[in-house]
């Protein structure tokens, strides 16, 4: 087996474990790291929760005499970092232990990082190889690469439909997928740092847009409702979970609860996007209802479509969004379908 294949075996690795940090790492990257010596790995790690410490610090960590890192080959899917923030440098860390080699899957897009933990490791004399399954370890980290890079948060679009292509009623509440769709629905928003929904959605709906049907944390709670018609004594309202309302009314803060004014007269969804982007909130999912969902699709700002169908029909009703793009990944939940389509502007 070449040297090529055998890095890329192990990468696909830490691509693995890094997975394990998906919705606990934020607003830093989930990144996976595994220590190698004589094609046996010695330790894994991946990112602990913000403000804990890092992949290649969590595999170090498992090693108990550091003398045998000299011999050893670190990989890691993002290069390590280059900054103090909440923990210190890992390239400081890679350095101090002088590991004979280091393989990275991607750089850091990061302004703070952005090659230069990968130039620290090269002028200390360490053999680096850069760029092993890069385009899989940039689809891991596609969240935190498209908050650094665009400068907004990356965008989910979701919604439900029956066959027929029809996502709800007209001020009547009805469900149209099971109930284990439902949970994979809930383990998504564990997964993602905000969620948003439109007046109408709020008002028909009057949902949670929590994760009771799933162990994790809840997402920021976000609608848009230009006259504050939401009555308070829905649950967008009752303060359980940090919410957000966009309006043309008023400014305004109370426990878990903020009122956003903005400009309706211009297009909403730049400043609601900017505000994310200022507030570090890296990723967002649009729950709807249609008109907001098809507001992100006019202008282009989104990057995935989860759509889940019933094998119901209506045969009347709210039509569903149409998205054009690359259909990457299908699942089957009893009678539900749910496909993912990836935004292809950039290809």
């Amino acid at each position: 087996m070449t040297q090529q294949l055998i890095d890329e075996r192990y990468m696909a690795r830490c691509i693995q474990i890094a997975q394990n940090g998906l919705g606990s790492t934020y607003p830093n990257p989930f990144v996976g790291s595994i220590i190698v010596h004589n094609q046996k790995i010695l330790a894994e790690g991946y990112t602990s929760a913000y403000g804990g410490p890092h992949a290649e610090v969590n595999a170090i960590r498992q090693i108990k005499d550091d003398s045998i890192l000299k011999e050893c080959t670190l990989y890691v899917t993002l290069e390590p970092c280059s900054h103090y923030g909440k923990t210190p440098p890992c390239c400081d860390l890679v350095i101090a232990k002088e590991f004979k080699r280091v393989v990275i899957g991607t750089l850091d897009p990061f302004a703070e990082v952005n090659g230069q933990g990968y130039l620290r490791l090269l002028e200390n004399g360490i053999d680096v190889t850069l760029g092993i399954l890069e385009e899989e370890c940039k689809e891991l980290n596609r969240r935190f690469i498209t908050f650094h890079q665009e400068k907004r948060p990356y965008i989910i679009l979701k919604w439900a439909q029956t066959q027929d292509g029809y996502m709800g009623h007209d001020d009547v509440q009805k469900w149209i997928t099971n109930r284990y769709s439902r949970q994979l629905v809930h383990e998504w928003r564990t997964e993602e740092q905000a969620i948003l929904v439109g007046k109408k959605t709020a008002l028909v709906d009057n949902p949670q847009l929590n994760t009771r049907f799933w162990e994790g944390k809840n997402p920021l709670r976000i609608s848009i409702d230009k006259f504050l018609a939401i009555p308070r004594n829905f649950h967008l309202y009752d303060q359980s979970i940090p919410t957000v309302i966009f309006n043309a009314i008023e400014d305004r803060e109370d426990k878990n609860l903020k009122l956003v004014k903005i400009d309706f007269d211009s297009n909403i969804i730049p400043p609601i996007l900017d505000y994310l982007y200022q507030n570090n909130f890296q990723t967002l999912i649009v729950e709807g209802g249609s008109d907001t969902i098809q507001k992100f699709i006019d202008m282009n700002l989104w990057d995935e479509a989860r759509v889940l169908s019933s094998n119901a029909f209506w045969n009347q009703g709210i039509l569903a969004p149409i998205v054009r793009g690359k259909r990457v990944s299908q699942q089957k939940i009893i009678n539900d379908h749910v496909t993912v389509i990836r935004n292809q502007k950039n290809d």
